[in-house]
């Protein structure tokens, strides 16, 4: 199962307690004091893990705190401090404040790291009050509290070009064809239930959307779980079934597919993009009109693909996104 939105709870270990202790030396009162401090607790940090594709790891471990730091020591010995403890994400993945709402990290580059919760301080011993009126004190601290959140963590794939389309357009099939893949195929709705990423010989990636419906933008079908996934696009494919097998109209999925992503954000429409017709071996119609570039393919066979490579290969690299 995918998961690109999970809820955990974080805490950095607490500090270790500083002590009371005595030396014992011949005319030193008490024996000079000689409590040691307390080691610091471990801190949890955020690292950006390239190899992760998704949140799963965290759909049963919501909970994760970190080593404490260990009480001082006699002698002035000082605690142990606590292992911190390190959470990988994959790219693309932001961490927001559960209570404030507040982004507190968006991971995009592989091996970006942040500290989410800063472990305690550790107490201090008793050698810290000595003065030259009270050279035998009583006194130590407790080690500090460390941090803790209620976060979310929300996964926004990263990569060039998205893929669009209702279900059942080809979309999965035409990202085989292009970036080599074995992605399932299969002639039923939502096929693809979770992004898919594959790339062009020069490295450029292409992400398979899972299917759109009308009202995806109400959390209708897959609605909000995949549509945020074409926030980070650079560019996007409009993916429409040209032969209509399930009685569907590309010009209307178009300006539908359109619509959707106005509702979402309005800013997705002002990126590069292109209209796939796919399924052009089966019978088909002719006249589609479109703002942007229109190639007619058949995903299945390979027809109309080679211009269609070279045009996703010049959209990104020679500067037109």
């Amino acid at each position: 199962m995918f998961i690109d939105q999970v809820e955990i709870y974080v805490k950095a270990g607490d500090g270790g307690n500083g002590i009371i202790a005595w030396r014992r030396e011949k005319y030193v009162p008490k024996g000079g004091p000689a409590g040691g401090d307390g080691g610091s607790g471990g801190s949890v940090r955020i690292l950006v893990d390239p190899n992760l594709t998704g949140l799963e790891k965290f759909r049963y471990s919501t909970r994760f705190e970190a080593e404490r730091g260990g009480q001082g020591g006699s002698a002035r010995q000082k605690g142990r401090n606590g292992q911190d403890i390190t959470l990988k994400i994959p790219p693309g993945t932001i961490v927001v404040d559960q209570e404030s709402g507040d982004l507190l990290f968006d991971g995009v580059t592989f091996g970006d790291e942040f500290l989410l919760c800063q472990g305690g301080r550790g107490g201090l011993g008793n050698p810290h009050f000595r003065t030259s009126t009270n050279r035998a004190p009583r006194k130590a601290t407790s080690g500090k509290k460390g941090e803790e959140r209620r976060v979310r963590l929300e996964l926004k794939m990263i990569s060039d070009i998205g893929l669009i389309g209702f279900p059942n357009a080809g979309k999965s099939t035409l990202l085989n064809r292009l970036t080599s893949r074995d992605v399932e195929v299969g002639a039923y709705p939502f096929t693809t239930l979770r992004p898919n990423i594959g790339f062009l010989e020069n490295g450029i990636s292409l992400s398979d959307i899972p299917g759109i419906v009308h009202d995806a933008h109400k959390n209708r079908g897959l609605g909000l779980e995949f549509l945020r996934h074409i926030e980070r696009t650079k560019a996007l494919v409009y993916v429409l079934d040209a032969a209509g097998i399930d009685g569907r109209d590309p010009f209307s999925d178009y300006h539908v597919l359109q619509a959707e992503l106005h509702a979402y954000d309005p800013r997705l429409l002002g990126r590069p993009a292109c209209v796939v017709l796919n399924k052009c071996d089966l019978e088909v119609g002719d006249g589609f009109e479109s703002e942007h570039p229109v190639f007619w393919v058949s995903a299945e066979t390979g027809e109309g693909i080679a211009p269609l490579y070279a045009f996703l290969e010049e959209m990104v690299c020679v500067g037109k996104i």
